[in-house]
């Protein structure tokens, strides 16, 4: 049960921002760039650093919700983020990807867990130093999500089937309308 009273009919962060507005268009701007924004990095593996670092976190709503839009964007889809969740190492994504998600993972446990050999490993794969800091701002941004989300208790369907809708949606849409 949700700690205050947002529209029980909306979910997650969904709920929060349209109890709060004047705090929704701030958050929503800084999800648009982070992951709609110019990047070499395509939508599709931003969306998994936000899928990854928030099933790390067990924050359903956020975990289920960005990996529907990864789903949607990746080739492989739903099959691809559910080996990253089980297995970085293990998932069917490029070495430099694996490699953010690693940086991203340390991120989740703690800025200073970013160390030295994350960094040149993703560099080795081929990772950019704007890479690099788009992964850590997003890892990051997540982690504020996450604890915004569940510190305020949202409901947050269990069921990844209930978030395809919402993957289509924000995949087409982007975060500035939600």
């Amino acid at each position: 049960m949700p700690h205050i009273a947002p529209d029980e009919n909306l979910p997650g962060i969904t709920a929060l921002f349209a109890y709060r507005p004047e705090t929704a268009a701030p958050l929503g701007q800084l999800a648009e760039v982070l992951l709609r924004g110019p990047s070499s990095l395509s939508v599709g593996e931003r969306e998994l650093i936000g899928a990854v670092v928030s099933r790390g976190n067990d924050c359903t709503f956020c975990s289920r919700s960005h990996a529907a839009v990864a789903a949607e964007a990746l080739e492989g889809g739903l099959p691809v983020v559910e080996a990253a969740w089980k297995d970085v190492d293990g998932a069917p994504v490029s070495a430099k990807v694996k490699a953010l998600l690693h940086v991203a993972l340390a991120v989740r446990e703690g800025g200073k867990s970013v160390s030295e050999e994350l960094i040149a490993a993703a560099r080795d794969e081929g990772a950019t130093d704007v890479e690099i800091h788009d992964t850590v701002l997003i890892a990051a941004a997540f982690c504020m999500f996450n604890r915004y989300v569940d510190g305020l208790a949202t409901i947050a369907p269990d069921d990844q089937d209930a978030y395809k809708a919402t993957g289509v949606r924000l995949l087409e849409n982007g975060y500035t309308r939600l």
